[in-house]
């Protein structure tokens, strides 16, 4: 599975694939048509109690990932996802500034690790 992160302030690519965005929130100071998404799937992103505790906390980052790994587990809008992953390239989009610490990557790797159908 071609998975990808970009956020969603980056220019679409033409290997993008399905660009999906996977916040929570709308990604302040951007119009829906300039971030170019096919669909937006709020309900694969951190809840909002887990959003909030993180706080873009880098030593809370480890609690972050396992936190946000269970609240994966046995999520159908996840499995959604993953069948849309299955099916060819996607781009997962996010709004945070940090490149290093957002759950997009996070997403990215357990989908990354499931095995195909």
């Amino acid at each position: 599975m071609p998975i990808a992160i970009k956020r969603v302030y980056d220019p679409p690519a033409a290997d993008d694939g399905e660009r999906i965005l996977v916040d929570r929130l709308w990604p302040r100071g951007i119009s829906k048509e300039k971030a170019a998404f096919a669909l937006w799937m709020k309900d694969v992103a951190p809840t909002t109690e887990l959003r909030q505790w993180f706080d873009h906390r880098p030593e809370r980052w480890e609690g972050f990932k396992a936190r946000y790994l269970a609240e994966l587990a046995g999520n159908p809008a996840f499995d959604d996802l993953r069948a849309r992953a299955a099916a060819g390239p996607v781009t997962l989009l996010y709004g945070s500034r940090n490149r290093d610490f957002n759950h997009a990557g996070v997403l990215a790797a357990f989908l990354d690790a499931q095995p195909p159908d």
